[in-house]
Formats: structure tokens, sequence, C-alpha cells
């Protein structure tokens, strides 16, 4: 998540805190070490119950209360929040030793590890861009833990190095976050960002030497750099530096858009666009290829709405004209032909629409339609040489058309199906374009299409020590709990018995607008080659059909996700796959609040779940970092009439003591400043308390990577760590006795 703020009508008041009792009793116990078993064996028993208590590292509990528009609600463990304070340090530090201990006593982790690094040990590449005479390309050779960017002067030409994170940092935590380069190919900027984090740096590098320039640019976040059409400026945006102390919590507002000339310093920079109004409001700038505008697309929060500037770089005194405002639509700038604007929106058309905007009549009454709306959803579109190629979403899998430029269709692309097709970038002039596609048993191929010829031929594709013969993917429709359609990608080895079994991980997100397609994965081909179902669910609140699908899952509507959730989880225990003794739920981020809440809500469902970054305290997430950005998908606590739906499913205020939840491993990093690590830090104490209550519970760890942040950039040796440990701890928990191949 990186982005919306809705305004504050009330604020949480905090009583004065007095300290209470401790909680847990300063122990740490080792795991049992649950006998091995062949996947199918005991298929209706229960996971094997601890045959001794859990004691977990104690964790004060302060007698802070919030109120809440007249409702009290205890915060014991918001000391916590202060993640560098020697009592939490210790906390972490207990906590990571008892996650250790217990990891490291697990027979399947070790096997299900070393079998995780040989499948991920291929190489990677990303489809090519051409500037100039140039192309560039990133790679990865396997388990490098950054790509490598290289640069080549045809496609049959040996490559070069241009940029190598992986000589920048002996643990690899500092990775390329983004570039662009000049129309030329003569210039590149590259944004570093280091252990995790979403602050970026910008440099520029000659193309030809491969030598930095003196440039520096700093305090970016969640946008990129892009050239004037010379190659002589950059226009990014930043927020203004923050407090020493709060470099990783402090709130990010005041988004600004500036002018950068090359060779001289960041406080030489012109401040060119500035909204003292809205402190929410964040910038991307895209300058035109024919040089003519700096088109500025204004975003606030997470939403989807965004609102189009430009700045007519040619006027006598140039400056922002709000071409599109008022954030009642998504518009997406794609090219422009003098005066004539080419947009993909979803105005008046929620699965969008391609239009042409006129800038000398913008109204929309006088918008040309060229592509309208369909039953697919319009996920991502772009205009390569003289043709707009279009990528749609059917039931959340790749469509890809070509179109000229009066929306006339010339061709489709041929894909394989149940995939996901990336890529299609490329300028005006160009007369190719380079796209991946990948899916849950296939590693990837880049293709080159030939817009002249409409052929795509195989540029590079992936071999990974995976037979994927062996393995079937297909996708199913689910009836959810209101009578929704449901897509669940479901894959597993062929031949497996649907007796209930077998060992199963529901994967879901559900918000933001994001979708959930397919995509290969070594952790997920590792757990199937270890005899379990890989399940992905389609929820609402994602983007796969468009904006009401989204809204569908945001705000009030947001227990939709959770219901959807649970119905993929009852559907896979109908019809045979699993059972809720074999059954795993795990979710990134807004995921991970996917999983909290229903971890609270079926606790009965479920043998384990692995919530991975998640916002788990639905009453404070807004005063952190970007917090404040994502109450446009779920309001906000300082809304009273938004406070009892957060309540409601906030998987911190719903943990009840004395319930046997599932055996949990959380997952955090102390360099988070998306989500900041608090969350999973609350929860964490809070589950574990109530779970000493409850009779023959499993465990409760947390799992706290250091130099690590959201996700984004991590190294490839903390990936694998991580995915051993978290499956190593399912297969453990699930009773498979699994070794791996």
């Amino acid at each position: 998540m990186n982005r919306h703020f809705v305004p504050a009508m009330f604020l949480a008041l905090t009583l004065v805190p007095a300290c209470g009792p401790r909680v847990g009793k300063g122990a740490v116990a080792a795991p049992p070490t649950a006998a091995p078993a062949t996947p199918a064996a005991k298929a209706k028993t229960a996971p094997p119950a601890p045959k001794s208590a859990y004691f977990y590292p104690d964790a004060r509990r302060c007698d802070v209360v919030d109120d809440y528009h007249g409702t009290k609600v205890p915060d014991p463990y918001r000391w916590l929040e202060d993640s560098d304070s020697p009592e939490t340090r210790a906390w972490i530090e207990a906590e990571n030793r008892l996650t250790s201990d217990y990891l490291d006593k697990l027979p399947e982790r070790a096997p299900f590890r070393e079998r995780l690094t040989r499948l991920w040990n291929y190489e990677k590449f990303t489809p090519p861009r051409k500037a100039g005479k140039h192309y560039f390309w990133t790679h990865n050779d396997g388990l490098q833990n950054q790509n490598v960017l290289f640069t080549a002067a045809s496609l049959d030409a040996p490559p070069r190095v241009l940029l190598d994170p992986n000589t920048l940092a002996a643990d690899g935590t500092v990775a390329l976050s983004g570039w662009d380069v000049t129309d030329d190919g003569a210039l590149l900027a590259y944004g570093l960002a280091q252990a995790g984090s979403d602050w970026v740096e910008w440099r520029v590098r000659d193309v030809a030497t491969g030598k930095d320039r003196d440039d520096l640019i700093r305090w970016v976040k969640f946008t990129s750099p892009t050239f004037s059409h010379d190659g002589k400026s950059l226009y990014y945006a930043r927020f203004d530096e923050p407090p020493a102390a709060q470099l990783l919590t402090a709130p990010n507002y005041y988004n600004k858009l500036y002018v950068h000339k090359l060779g001289t310093p960041q406080s030489a920079d012109v401040l060119l666009y500035e909204r003292k109004d809205e402190k929410e409001l964040g910038f991307s700038p895209t300058a035109s290829e024919d040089g003519r505008y700096l088109v500025i697309t204004a975003w606030k929060g997470t939403s989807p709405k965004t609102q189009l500037f430009y700045l007519d770089l040619k006027a006598k005194r140039p400056k922002v004209v709000e071409l599109l405002s008022g954030f009642d639509a998504r518009y997406s700038y794609l090219g422009n032909d003098g005066p004539i604007f080419y947009l993909s929106t979803d105005k008046d058309a929620p699965r969008s629409r391609i239009v042409a905007v006129d800038l000398r009549h913008p109204e929309a009454a006088k918008w040309k339609q060229l592509v309208p709306e369909r039953p697919d959803a319009l996920e991502s579109s772009s205009i390569v040489g003289a043709r707009l190629i279009l990528s749609y979403l059917h039931d959340a899998t790749s469509l890809v058309e070509v179109h000229d430029l009066s929306g006339k269709l010339v061709a489709p692309i041929d894909l394989p199906p149940v995939t996901t097709a990336t890529g299609f970038d490329g300028r005006r002039s160009d007369g190719e374009t380079f796209y991946r596609y990948t899916g849950y048993l296939e590693p990837g191929a880049v293709m080159r299409y030939d817009l002249k010829t409409g052929k795509s031929a195989l540029w590079q594709r992936a071999k990974v020590d995976f037979d994927a013969s062996k393995y079937e993917s297909r996708e199913v429709f689910v009836t959810g709990k209101d009578g929704t359609r449901l897509p669940l990608f479901v894959s597993y080895k062929k031949g497996i018995p649907l007796d209930g079994s077998t060992p199963t991980f529901l994967y879901g997100y559900g918000g933001f607008s994001i979708s959930i397609t397919p995509s290969f994965s070594p952790a997920s081909a590792a757990w199937m080659e270890a005899g379990g179902v890989f399940a992905v669910g389609v929820l609402r609140g994602g983007g796969e059909y468009g904006e009401a699908w989204h809204l569908a899952g945001t705000r009030a509507n947001k227990q939709h996700v959770f219901d959807d959730f649970i119905s993929d989880a009852e559907w896979l225990v109908k019809n045979r796959f699993t059972s809720p003794a074999k059954l795993s739920i795990g979710g990134a981020s807004n995921g991970g609040l996917l999983v909290g809440a229903c971890l609270t809500q079926r606790p009965d469902l479920f043998a384990a779940a692995v919530p991975q970054v998640g916002v788990m305290d639905m009453l404070r997430f807004h005063k952190f970092t970007i917090g404040w950005a994502w109450s446009e998908d779920y309001g906000n606590s300082d809304d009273p009439a938004m406070f009892p739906v957060l309540r409601a499913y906030s998987p911190l205020h719903n943990v009840k003591p004395g319930t046997r939840y599932p055996a949990v491993l959380l997952t955090t990093a102390d360099h988070d400043d998306r989500v900041v690590p608090a969350h999973t830090f609350k929860f964490t104490a809070t589950l574990q308390a109530a779970q000493l209550k409850a009779p023959d519970a499993p465990p409760v760890l947390i799992r706290i990577d250091t130099r690590a942040g959201h996700g984004s950039g991590k190294p490839t040796a903390k990936r694998i760590d991580e995915a051993a440990d978290r499956f190593g701890f399912l297969l453990h928990v699930l009773g498979t006795g699994a070794k791996g191949n």
C-alpha cells in the first residue's frame, strides 16, 4: 500500500497511562516435535497438540485507554509502538530467540529450504526497453540478492552491466527501486532504497562510461522522476525531510513537484507546484515525448481516482493547468498528438475505456471515445508506435489486444491460458515492444512483439528445475456468502486424493484495487512438490473486475473481503481438497489484515496462519507514515461512523482470551516504514496472552527481520530464509512430515 485520507472529524483522546502487571512467565520453551507422517495420513485428525506449555517473553501491560467518540478502548501494549526503546528492543530479541529456537528444531525446514534454493536458482529477465540505440533490462542469474541492470546496443550484442546493486551492500539490502533513461539513451536516472525503506535516493549515471554524475535527489517516495525531452533536467516529486528520530514513523504529507537541472545541487531545484491547502495530494510527473507538455498525475492516498494536470513547457509563462480535477474518476495519460491527449479512464465506465481529450475543449461532452467499456476490466494500456496495446482481465487472467489509434481492433496477442502478461512499454517511434507472461505452473517467458507483422517471438524463457507436467492448475468459481461469484485458482500435483487429507495453503489480498493474477513462485512450487495444494482467492476489494468490484470490498463493505476468503476456504473443505485440520492461510500487508481478521473470526476453520507485515490495529493505522493514505479503502477511527465498523473486524481488538486459535507465525521487519511493525508487535503480544489461557493451544510466534522493510527490494537470501521458515512451519504444524525432493 502506498497511497488516502478522510478528514478527521474527531480525534481519539489518549488518557494518562499507568503501568499494569506483566503478562507471560518470562521463559522460552522449545517446541514439541510432531511425529512424521505422510501427507495422506490421519486425514481427519487435528495436528498433534503441544505436550508442554508455550512460555512467551514478558509483555508489560499498561493502562492506556483511548476514547473514541465516547467508547473507551484499552491499548495495553502501546509501548510496543516505539520500536527503538530499550524495552521494545529487549522484547524483540526475546521473541526472535523463541522463534529461532522453535524453527531450528523443525525437521521439515532444512529440506524445504534446500529444495527451495534449488528451485529459486534460475535466470530471471524483465522485458527490455529501448531508448535511442540502447536496450535496457534487468537480469538475475538465479540467487543474486538484487537484479542487475544491463544494457546492449542490440538484442544480439553482448550485454554490459550498467548497474549492479549487489556491489553496494554486503548483505544485499540496497535495492534498485526504479529507473528512467533519456530519449537518446545517453543518461540513466536510478533510485536506490536502503534496507527495505520506502525512501529512495536518485542519482544520474552516464550510460557510455557507467560513471555517476554529481546529481543526488533525496526524500522521494511512491513516485519516480522523469527526464525532460532534451535530457537536461529531471522532474520529480518529494516530501519534506522528516525529523531524524522519526525517519521511519513520521506521517508523510505535502508532496511537492520540482524540476532539477542536471549538474546543480538539489537545493537549487525549482518548485513547480504545491498545494498548501491539500496536504494529502501526491504528484507523479510524465514528460510528453514531443517535449511540449509535463503531464502531472495527482493522487490522493490509495484511491484509484486521480486528477490530471499539465504544464505547457512551450508557453511564455508556463503554469499548471488543472485539466481534469475533482477526483471523480481514474485518469491515466497514455500519449498525445499535439493537444490531443489519449487517456484511459473509468469515468462513466467502471471497467475503464479509452478516450481522446482535446486540451482546447476538454469538457467531457466533447471527449472522443476510442475503445468503449466492455465486460472485462481494462487493467493497463499503453501506446507504442501507432498502436494502442490494451491488457484486459478476463476472470483475473490476461487478455491482450492491439488497436490502432482510432480504436479499431488490429489483432489479439495469443497467450497461454491461466497466465498474466505484463510489459508492453515503448515509444511512439518504436516498431516493437516486449512482454512477459507467467502462471502458477509457468515460470515465465519474455516475448518480442513486432508491431508491423503482429507476431510474437521468444526472447528469453525461464528454465526451472520443476516438472510442470506433473501438476495441474485450474480456475474454479466459488459462490460467496451473499451469492457473489468468486474466482479461485487451485494448483496441485496430479492425482492427489480428494479425501480432505491434503495440506493446503490459501492465499489472498482483497484491497486497494490491486489485482491478484496468476504468477510463478518457487515457494509455491516447492509447497506443491511437498504434496500441498496452493490456492489463491480473487476477492472483492481488488481490481480484477473494475471499480465496482473494488468498492464492494472497501470501508463499510470491508467484511465482504473476509467473507469471500472464508467462502473459498469452505469450498476447499467441501470439495475435499483439504480439511480444517490441514488448512492454512496467508497474505501480506492488506493480506495480513485479511488473515488476522479471518483467524479471529473463524479460528475453527484453519489449522495455521502466516500473516505477513499485516495491518492489525485498525483504530490507529492512520497515525503512522503513509497509513493515513489507506483511509480511502478503510475509513478511519476519527470518523464516528467508521469507528464501529473498524473495531468490529480489527484483528487486534477481536482476540478473545481462552479461544483456541490456529498455530500462527507472524512476520514483520524493523525497517518497515509502510506498515510499521507495531501492528504485528501488539497483535502478537495480545494473541500470545490469549492463547496461554486456551487448552492445548498451538504456538503463536513472531519472526522479526532486521535491515528489511515491507517487502520491496528484499534480498533473495532473505526471501528464501523467510519462505523456508514460513512453509517449514506450515509443513510441521499440518503434520505432513514432507521432506522435499
